[in-house]
């Protein structure tokens, strides 16, 4: 078995009420695990970081269970086996698993997926073709139903979920209108991405633009109302797109980063509820787990949009685990111009 060191990033201190900040992590060097019967031992070469590990720093109650002060932050990576006592996989297979924020990662077999590096970038299965595509892919198309000449209004546009909504809506037909917070990420969603028109929700300077005016910007974005809001971030955001929601609209919650500091608080309840009454609208929480039946549906579709040119994709990489950190902090203050990623080993 491989002997050395692993670095790690465990939670040092619950952020109540409050950003995250770097003295909230910790930096630990501890010897390297051998991985037991059933289970394989990983060297990682790419991190994810997304912001539902926000919500896992929280001890509020949610679908998941936090993390221990103490323990390993959680997240998926894609690596090389380098140690096996499982059958089905040998040193050398490339994989994605959730080993969380470490050099090595130790799993049980059944836990890991096999990934094909020729198909598409081994990052790109954390991003385009893991988990944020397949949660744009199925909350869009089986939650939101969108439809040719329907308008679709994306917040945090740019973002690893984001990007790749704006992308499959127009491929279905409909106008798209993205929400980001800086003229860069704007000029991305509407020149590379080709959305149809995009917002800044930020003021001069950089503070969250009041809901009148959010408001009014969306309407005049979208004269005829929105017919699919996919929601990332709630907030004032969300107020405003649910005021000018269309008749019989969708409304599809797929993250509340502007509310993930207060998750201690108390929750005051649905925002406008008149509206959806008077809108006959729908509004519906999606999480990607519920959609693992159609996993191989969205690879097979996805990855043929992508050899077709028809679907690209951003990554914002940071290098080494220690960067994992200041580069979380950063995603979750908008600082990132893609999906954000941790460059483990070069190699």
């Amino acid at each position: 078995m491989p002997e050395g060191n692993n670095t790690r990033v465990v939670l040092a201190e619950r952020p109540v009420n409050r950003a995250p900040v770097e003295g909230d992590f910790r930096i630990e060097r501890v010897p390297l695990a051998d991985p037991a019967d059933g289970e394989v031992l990983i060297r990682n070469g790419f991190l994810s970081l997304d912001p539902y590990m926000r919500g896992r720093m929280s001890a509020a109650k949610s679908y998941a269970e936090p993390v221990q002060v103490g323990g390993v932050m959680p997240g998926e990576a894609v690596g090389q086996v380098v140690a096996s006592r499982h059958p089905a996989w040998r040193p050398g297979d490339m994989v994605l698993g959730n080993t969380g924020w470490q050099e090595f990662g130790v799993l049980p077999g059944e836990r890991i997926t096999r990934i094909d590096p020729n198909l598409a970038p081994a990052s790109y299965y954390l991003g385009v073709l893991g988990m944020p595509g397949m949660t744009a892919y199925c909350a869009l198309l089986y939650l939101g139903e969108p439809q040719p000449e329907q308008t679709v209004l994306v917040s945090a546009a740019s973002g690893a979920v984001g990007q790749v909504v704006g992308q499959i809506a127009k491929i279905r037909g409909c106008r798209v209108v993205g929400i980001a917070g800086s003229d860069d990420k704007l000029a991305y969603v509407r020149d590379q991405l080709g959305f149809d028109a995009a917002l800044n929700y930020k003021d001069r300077d950089g503070g969250t633009k009041e809901f009148e005016t959010l408001s009014r910007e969306v309407a005049d974005c979208c004269p005829d109302g929105v017919n699919v809001y996919f929601d990332n971030v709630g907030g004032v955001v969300h107020d405003a797109a649910l005021a000018n929601i269309a008749l019989h609209g969708r409304v599809i919650v797929c993250g509340t980063i502007a509310v993930y500091n207060e998750l201690e608080k108390r929750d005051i309840g649905i925002r406008w509820m008149r509206q959806l009454l008077v809108k006959r609208a729908r509004m519906e929480g999606f999480l990607v787990f519920d959609h693992a039946h159609r996993t191989e549906e969205f690879r097979h579709t996805m990855a043929g949009w992508l050899s077709e040119g028809r679907v690209t994709y951003k990554e914002d990489v940071a290098e080494g685990i220690e960067s994992a950190p200041r580069a979380f902090i950063g995603m979750l203050a908008g600082a990132n111009r893609g999906k954000q990623l941790v460059r483990i080993s070069q190699d």
